[in-house]
């Protein structure tokens, strides 16, 4: 590593905070963070998912934690960069029981961010690189078990003779992301999903539905897509790597398989689990229970007074699959954010007469203005920069919540300067347009309500071109035999009505499965407290229950996109297998 000034200042840093934190002197360590700091962390200090906001919240973690994490080896890891007039420097550290690494961005000599992660457990790595399995028992062997065999065994055996330590609810991209860590960790898990196939839940979509996020951000834990890969997948190609995952990674999935009901026995410390698999009643007795039913959970239905007289078809999207059965019927597509949008294409394309009822303003960016200015970590150009996807993640995981509104302004200010004519069109064909309460656009939309916003990869333009009719400003006041009533007295014919209306809380899912008690105990899901409308406090500094222990024991929530899943699937695991080694975990 060269001597640089700014190595020099990250290593001099570093050292000090070692030394204080050596002595146990946490005023020492704070007075070397800004009086504006944030130390995020995940699972190093606090055994959870937290960020400290100021000198006396950090003060406070460090009493509560420095003599049972015992931390030690402070190494920066790479030559520090000068980053927005600031000092930035990615390092490694261990605890009593971890190995960590993490990336620190000094101002004026003293921290402004900290970041802190656990990358594995001592004595419980995973077994890979040099330390992969050898696959073959050398010489001959009269008894020997055949790996096809060994896994016929296993299959058999898991849920039956032996119980799973850790069952996870749902088999897309949250479920198999967890499933593949827990597997190279050695926790024994099985994968509920309900569909015929590991896949489906992408395959079952409306047909003409594309991942709006590009390859190199959704690549999933172990295997990355390959370099022919398309930058937007197709949800039935997605549907296929899914399965083609399950079955490589050695992944016990059960499919056709329902979990009918669930209940925590606080005395044995694990659940009693009803499921249908495949017509089967079977019980399982696992010690953990996740649920990875997706971003969010069951549809939110909403109430449309004259629904019983509408002569027509009323549907939500999450039962919309293909639009060519409606080919020269007039639909009524009620929402306008991203299923909204993607709906209405599907039933253009198939020749249906659109009407989009926007209910309220939404934030839209083009895709491939996102993809220059919003993704540019996550590209062939980071590639070639030496940004790989696990670099990536880190860099976006070290930014506090809390310092990410600044940073989006500033971006949706450029996307605005760049695109106005696009907007100005829009705006003009009656569309209506926001970027979020405070100007901060898609992103913080999504963490914080998880809805409003698009990523236009077509629609737009037929919005503009009138070939998608909008009526904006208007609210269904009722339906009447032949379609749709407004507020202002005006009327809608239609032959189909579509709510792309989104999705509830994935803690919904466990009101349905485990009790209204315990769904309202553990709270919703997602979400900052931020004080934006449909984002309820209080300010947690953090998103609301996911990846981290809950106010349920031995329940868990994995999901969001591809790029969360793959993400935070690895500190579930992590969790999950440190409580299954009885590694001690008290979580702040």
């Amino acid at each position: 590593m060269s001597d640089t000034a700014p190595t020099r200042q990250a290593s001099a840093w570093l050292a000090a905070f070692a030394a204080a934190l050596d002595a146990r002197d946490t005023a020492a360590a704070a007075d070397l963070f800004l009086d504006d700091c944030y130390w995020r962390d995940l699972l190093a200090f606090t055994w959870n998912i937290r960020t400290m906001e100021g000198q006396a919240a950090i003060i406070e973690m460090l009493k509560a934690t420095l003599d049972g994490r015992r931390p030690s080896a402070w190494s920066l890891s790479r030559e520090a960069t000068v980053e927005n007039s600031g000092v930035e420097a990615g390092f490694t550290f261990e605890t009593a029981v971890a190995r960590g690494e993490g990336i620190l961005r000094l101002r004026d000599g003293k921290c402004r961010t900290l970041f802190t992660a656990v990358s594995e457990l001592k004595g419980h790595e995973e077994k890979k690189g040099a330390g992969r399995p050898l696959g073959v028992r050398h010489g001959a062997d009269r008894g020997r078990e055949t790996w096809s065999e060994r896994r016929r065994r296993e299959e058999a055996a898991l849920g039956s003779t032996e119980q799973p330590y850790c069952l996870i609810v749902g088999g897309g991209q949250g479920g198999l992301a967890l499933g593949a860590r827990l597997r190279q960790l050695g926790v024994p898990a099985i994968i509920l999903e309900k569909n015929a196939r590991a896949g489906d839940s992408w395959r079952n979509r409306y047909r003409s539905l594309v991942l709006h996020d590009p390859v190199w951000y959704d690549h999933l834990p172990y295997m990355p897509f390959p370099e022919h890969w398309p930058v937007f997948t197709p949800k039935d190609k997605m549907g296929d790597w899914l399965e083609m995952y399950a079955r490589v990674m050695e992944l016990n999935c059960w499919t056709s398989s329902t979990c009918l009901s669930a209940a925590y026995d606080d005395g044995e410390k694990s659940w009693t689990v009803e499921v249908d698999r495949a017509g089967e009643r079977v019980v399982l007795k696992p010690k953990h229970l996740v649920f990875a039913t997706g971003a969010y959970g069951p549809p939110r239905m909403i109430d449309l007074p004259g629904a019983d007289v509408f002569e027509g078809e009323l549907l939500h999207s999450s039962q919309y699959a293909d639009g060519r059965r409606f080919r020269g019927k007039a639909c009524a597509v009620i929402g306008a954010a991203s299923s909204g949008h993607d709906v209405s294409v599907d039933l253009w394309e198939s020749g249906a007469d659109v009407t989009m009822i926007q209910r309220s303003p939404t934030t839209v960016v083009k895709s491939d203005t996102l993809m220059e200015l919003g993704f540019e970590i996550y590209s062939e150009q980071a590639l070639a920069r030496g940004i790989g996807t696990d670099k990536a993640d880190m860099m976006v995981a070290s930014t506090p919540f809390a310092l990410l509104p600044e940073s989006q302004k500033a971006l949706y200010d450029r996307i605005r300067v760049r695109d106005a004519d696009f907007y100005d069109r829009l705006r003009q064909s009656g569309f209506a347009i926001d970027f979020g309460d405070d100007e901060t656009g898609l992103m913080m939309k999504a963490y914080r309500t998880g809805s409003g916003y698009y990523i236009d990869v077509g629609a737009s333009e037929l919005i503009i071109a009138g070939e998608i009719t909008v009526r904006s400003g208007v609210a269904v006041e009722r339906l009447t035999p032949k379609g749709i009533q407004f507020d202002d007295g005006s009327e809608l014919a239609a032959d189909v009505i579509i709510s792309c209306t989104g999705y509830q809380s994935m803690h919904e899912t466990v009101a349905a499965i485990v009790s209204r008690e315990v769904a309202d105990k553990v709270g919703p899901c997602w979400g900052l407290g931020s004080g934006v409308r449909n984002d309820p406090g209080p300010w947690l500094g953090e998103l609301r229950n996911m990846w981290k222990p809950t106010a349920q024991d031995a329940l868990w929530f994995q999901g969001g996109n591809l790029a969360l899943s793959r993400f935070y699937s690895k500190f579930v695991a992590l969790q999950l297998k440190a409580r299954m080694e009885g590694i001690a975990t008290p979580v702040y």
